[in-house]
């Protein structure tokens, strides 16, 4: 009875002062932070005072800042005329960048983007130019057509490696700037422009790969003629005579091919009304059928045939039930993956759960699965390739540049080279960015980066396994439930 909550009691908030302000008396308890400070053996002896008239905040001509900074020296190579720039502008605080950190980071992933490159030569046996596989993509620090900032990336198929970077940005503060008066249109005549890209952000992608594949022999000594993409062809269209008439193969990412099943599915549903619902065109059907789709390009790599009869198998599998069984075109067999037929080898009777698809639906569905089954379309696929790599670099970039946050043209370029760098050569390849700074390396450091690539190499390995991949698509399954449900409510 102790433990029962009074019900009478009243759940109003107390109040207890005002929060914001400072307090005059200060806490009994100290924080941890404050704790942690007093081990450190930083001396504070000669922070100024409140009185100091030299202390407090100040605004001031960025014109004279710059021109202090081009009177100072480096303190390690006695250079004169350091550089400073603004990044970015927050009302009247900006961000200033120093571009020795971006020049350094340009050149080593450069030089981690020329390493794999000799990778894929050593792979051809051969020094002179090599033909080679890669897989493009581009990706854009905002959905849709409305970025600013993107930038194209060239994957070798064979290493998964990033082979060359196109960061491009349509954006320039200065050429931006209002032109209501004299002085600024002055001051914007005489600027140098930051932004690379004239044009849509949909056309970053094809111009972007125009550019990498324009300079892949002369800084590279590779020609990319396989072309590993989406379903989108902008970006072959404007390569694919770039070597010669037609020198660029165009190849599909089965991936991409696999998800264009549920797409289709779901536009046809969206579009005639009563295919939806319980026992129907439900979008646990549709991602179904789009996975056996999945694992039965997969599971036939090389083999046109059997790629097809598989896919046209599976479709017929998935849509069968009790009442309307449809697995003649299932393999047969104690081996086969289709449970019917494993059952009828072995002698025993099979009962179907599943209700199955209604003919009426069936016959809907079946000339736009069948578009799918073509062999035009599947003899892109018999590679067996993804562009999960280019994936994984895209996830990459934006762990280090904000995809939220707005920045500009140097900010993004150094965390695209810093996605280069750790994508290639794990943290251990950013050492190269701290010597050629002139700063020590310690043994924590080399100590941590290792740590932190053996953790990425055990991760990997992790979610390759069968439940991982199961649980995964278990989470992706009630992810798109939860987003259902929500909609069906705005609704």
């Amino acid at each position: 009875m102790g433990n029962r909550k009074n019900k009478s009691r009243s759940q109003k908030r107390k109040f207890i002062g005002n929060r914001f302000t400072e307090r005059t008396k200060p806490l009994d308890v100290p924080t941890v932070s404050e704790q942690k400070l007093k081990t450190t053996s930083v001396s504070f002896e000669n922070i100024p005072s409140k009185d100091d008239k030299m202390s407090g905040n100040r605004i001031f001509d960025v014109e004279i800042l710059r021109t202090v900074f081009n009177c100072l020296c480096c303190p390690s190579c006695l250079s004169v005329n350091l550089q400073l720039t603004e990044d970015s502008i927050f009302g009247l605080s900006s961000d200033l960048v120093k571009k020795k950190l971006l020049n350094v980071a340009s050149v080593v992933s450069k030089n981690a983007m020329i390493e794999a490159a000799d990778e894929v030569r050593k792979l051809k046996n051969t020094s002179d130019v090599a033909e080679c596989g890669v897989s493009v993509d581009g990706t854009w620090q905002r959905r849709g057509h409305s970025s600013l900032n993107g930038c194209v990336a060239v994957l070798s198929i064979d290493t998964g490696k990033v082979l060359d970077l196109e960061v491009m940005s349509k954006w320039c503060r200065n050429c931006n700037t209002s032109k209501s008066s004299e002085k600024k249109s002055k001051h914007i005549k005489k600027h140098q422009c930051s932004c690379n890209h004239q044009g849509s952000a949909g056309s970053m992608e094809p111009v972007g790969a125009y550019r990498l594949f324009e300079r892949s022999r002369e800084t590279r000594k590779l020609q990319y003629v396989e072309f590993y993409g989406d379903g989108d062809s902008k970006s072959h269209l404007a390569v694919k005579d770039i070597y010669g008439i037609d020198s660029v193969r165009k190849y599909e990412c089965i991936g991409h091919i696999q998800k264009r099943v549920g797409s289709k599915l779901r536009i046809i549903k969206t579009k005639e009304k009563g295919l939806g619902g319980k026992g129907k065109l439900s979008d646990s059907f549709i991602d179904k059928i789009q996975n056996y789709y999945g694992i039965a390009i997969r599971s036939n790599i090389g083999n046109l045939e059997e790629m097809q009869r598989a896919v046209i198998a599976a479709f017929y599998h998935c849509c069968s039930g009790k009442s309307n069984p449809m697995h003649g075109q299932c393999p047969l067999g104690s081996e086969s993956w289709c449970t019917y037929q494993r059952a009828q080898s072995a002698g025993k009777v099979f009962y179907d759960k599943n209700a199955g698809l209604p003919k009426s639906i069936i016959n809907k569905i079946k000339p736009t699965y069948l578009q799918l089954c073509d062999q035009n379309l599947l003899r892109k696929c018999l590679h067996g390739k993804t562009q999960n790599a280019n994936e994984a670099f895209n996830g990459c970039l934006w762990n280090v540049v904000p995809k939220e946050i707005f920045v500009e043209l140097q900010t993004f370029s150094l965390g695209s080279y810093i996605a280069v760098i750790t994508f290639n050569k794990g943290f251990k390849g950013l050492l190269s960015v701290l010597e050629a700074l002139d700063i020590k390396i310690g043994s924590y450091t080399l100590r941590g980066y290792a740590a932190i690539d053996q953790t990425r190499i055990e991760d990997s390995k992790r979610h390759s396994l069968p439940s991982a991949k199961v649980k995964r698509k278990k989470f992706e399954l009630l992810k798109r439930e939860k987003l259902l449900i929500l909609k069906n409510m705005k609704v």
